[in-house]
């Protein structure tokens, strides 16, 4: 295998397709963001960075409030539609049809359509360069009830999410397997074992 070297660049992928709400329920605003992640469990910590000139940067910025609303498949062009045009100009949110509801302990609301929401309260920024990186803890995360099974678990694979990878949007594909499932033991079968003694 023969390997090309390139000069650092912003090519880490896949990552999410986010749509991160800012503002209040009374004047919402919503942007498009690639850049975030989870960087912390106990307590449940992530980051979004974002270009200081986006009309966001300063709501979330003085609120220190903000949401993650995970996306799907389905609302792909929406989601693009909020990464190109500027809440300065345009109600995004009227314009892409989206329903807006009060989060549980943030001002800023969340988006119905969305399947995931999580309400992130910013505990420090940092002007990286092209952009400011908001670090925040996840202090709620609302889901929609269709996608839990009668046992309480969230079944991510049946929202169909979005993910953005080098200026391009894709569907999540097939589950290959589910952590730890490499190492884990198999469940031997009660009823073979049974017929085993019975014999």
């Amino acid at each position: 295998m023969t390997k090309q070297f390139w000069k650092g660049s912003a090519i880490l992928a896949p990552v999410p397709a986010a749509l991160v709400t800012c503002g209040t329920i009374e004047k919402p605003n919503v942007l498009t963001v690639g850049w975030t992640g989870i960087v912390c469990t106990r307590p449940p910590m992530t980051y979004i960075s974002v270009r200081p000139e986006r009309f966001s940067h300063d709501i979330i910025m003085n609120s220190g409030e903000f949401v993650i609303n995970l996306t799907t498949s389905a609302m792909v062009k929406q989601v693009d539609f909020c990464g190109v045009k500027s809440g300065k100009n345009t109600d995004k949110i009227t314009a892409c049809g989206f329903h807006t509801i009060p989060a549980n302990k943030v001002s800023v609301p969340l988006i119905d359509e969305c399947p995931v929401s999580l309400e992130c309260k910013v505990t420090e920024n940092k002007l990286l360069g092209s952009h400011t990186m908001f670090l925040a803890e996840i202090i709620g995360v609302d889901v929609d009830e269709k996608y839990i099974d009668s046992k309480g678990k969230l079944n991510l694979q049946q929202c169909g999410l979005a993910a953005y990878a080098h200026g391009e949007y894709f569907a999540l594909g097939r589950k290959l397997g589910d952590f730890g499932f490499s190492v884990r033991k198999k469940k031997k079968n009660k009823q073979n074992k049974n017929n085993g003694k019975n014999g």
